[in-house]
């Protein structure tokens, strides 16, 4: 069970069951459900979509009892039985000025690093949970479907990382069952139920979700793999992606990713997909000369449209691939944005310059990101830029939940990067396990009196590592 895609007057309710069922979900505005509204959906949870439902409750009061406590029940498709309450709360959007918490992070069960019983599994959201945050942003890889999980893992200092395993997180997922167990797998965690039970998730995806560092068009030259084709692959990935995420497909723009999520008069939240509609990777280099995609031209219109027309306090763009930071694919591909190159912005840069360029006069824009298994604060200025048409704005990077740590990496000069703040292992301890407290998750936190942004850098574990807090324009 969890929620998702908040609005003023509900959310998307996600739930799975065991056998062909409704779902019916009951909602109060306290958690003794003295008064209850009662949604009943019409579609039935069956094998089509792996036993998962969604129900968008709506119409509750917009602004009145913002915590809303929820009761999913199943009823039987055949018998009508019911099974037992599972309950939750999610937080609607405000619709005056009020304080609003948004933490965002990236990267589940990543690297062979899965749910360890020793530690008391994926702690990272049960200290995530304690925060109470109004939302959470999934960054993307949510899963690693190209990762398996082994019973155990010996780390370089002899210590021994153990985890609970399941038949379909031993190999990589080249099925559609496969993909559909990466999910499954993560609910095992009794952290991660807690979480989804507390708070609503905006959810994006990224590469894991199929295969690491793919692009449309893809051929894979991985022995892993019996299955090749990666356009294959990511339909598989997409459709167990949308059944097991609480997203809303028909609040994204093109029934897939990107959408815009309003939460009341100071916060807008806008979700990309820098996936989907990327080019080839080996297009993306330091040799690289001509314009690129990481967005698309539809979904590039659509942000620099969007944004300027917010009337939200802040706006928050959601990056499922940073900006400066100069990701490798093999010694001279690139994965992300930045082709490492110094000089004007060129292939995939191109399309951000454009956007950029296209904001300029959008006052208080802030990117959230994940992806590189650190957290770090950048500020981008045209006055140290090679591209000067837009105006300064911070970019803060944060994760991974339960992965390796890596990085730092290497800043691309184009939009004048300069990296105020980094926690990382360093590359002679790559590939950190969670026992050292290189994983990652930042918070958000808007206050309703002053409308003031301030961002903080935790570790999973809880310990806060940096924070700044930024006014409005």
């Amino acid at each position: 069970m969890a929620s998702g895609d908040v609005s003023a007057d509900g959310a998307l309710i996600w739930a799975r069951a065991d056998r062909p069922a409704q779902m019916i979900v009951e909602t109060s505005a306290d958690p003794s459900f003295s008064r209850t509204r009662v949604f009943r959906g019409r579609d039935v949870l069956g094998p089509d979509s792996d036993g998962t439902g969604r129900l968008r409750v709506a119409g509750l009061r917009p602004g009145r009892d913002r915590d809303v406590h929820y009761r999913v029940i199943l009823e039987d498709a055949e018998t009508g039985l019911r099974s037992d309450p599972v309950t939750g709360v999610f937080r609607t959007a405000p619709t005056a000025p009020s304080t609003v918490r948004i933490h965002w992070s990236g990267d589940v069960a990543g690297q062979g690093f899965g749910i360890n019983p020793d530690v008391g599994g994926m702690f990272c959201w049960s200290t995530m949970a304690d925060r109470s945050p109004d939302l959470f942003i999934h960054s993307g890889d949510t899963v690693y479907a190209d990762g398996p999980i082994g019973d155990s893992t010996t780390l370089p200092d002899g210590r021994v990382w153990r985890n609970v395993t399941t038949e379909a997180k031993s190999a990589v997922a080249q099925t559609l069952d496969q993909f559909r167990g990466q999910h499954a797998y993560n609910l095992l965690d009794d952290n991660y139920r807690r979480f989804n039970s507390r708070v609503a998730q905006v959810v994006q995806w990224d590469d894991h979700e199929t295969v690491n560092n793919w692009y449309p068009g893809e051929v894979l030259d991985n022995p892993a793999y019996t299955v090749r084709d990666v356009d294959t692959l990511a339909a598989r990935g997409f459709q167990a992606f949308h059944e097991w995420q609480p997203l809303d497909r028909r609040r994204a723009v093109d029934g897939r990713v990107y959408r815009r999520i309003a939460y009341g008069p100071l916060v807008d939240v806008f979700v990309l997909d820098m996936r989907s509609y990327k080019d080839a990777n080996p297009l993306t280099s330091p040799t690289a000369t001509a314009p690129g995609h990481i967005l698309g031209d539809a979904q590039t219109e659509w942000l620099i449209r969007e944004v300027n027309a917010s009337t939200a306090t802040w706006k928050l763009i959601a990056n499922d691939l940073p900006l400066g930071i100069v990701v490798p694919d093999g010694e001279s591909d690139r994965e992300g944005v930045a082709n490492g190159g110094p000089g004007a912005p060129v292939g995939r840069e191109a399309e951000i310059g454009r956007v950029l360029s296209g904001i300029r006069d959008v006052p208080n824009v802030v990117w959230l990101t994940a992806d590189v298994h650190y957290t770090a604060a950048h500020h981008y200025s045209p006055d140290r830029a090679a591209f000067q048409d837009f105006s300064p704005f911070w970019e803060f990077v944060s994760g991974p939940l339960n992965a390796g740590g890596f990085g730092p990496n290497d800043m691309d000069p184009t939009f004048g990067p300069e990296v105020v703040y980094v926690h990382a292992p360093g590359k002679d301890h790559a590939n950190s396990s969670p026992l050292d407290d290189f994983q990652h998750f930042g918070e958000i936190e808007v206050d309703g009196d002053s409308r003031e942004l301030t961002v903080r850098l935790f570790t999973t574990r809880g310990t806060e590592l940096w924070g700044t807090t930024l006014r409005p324009r």
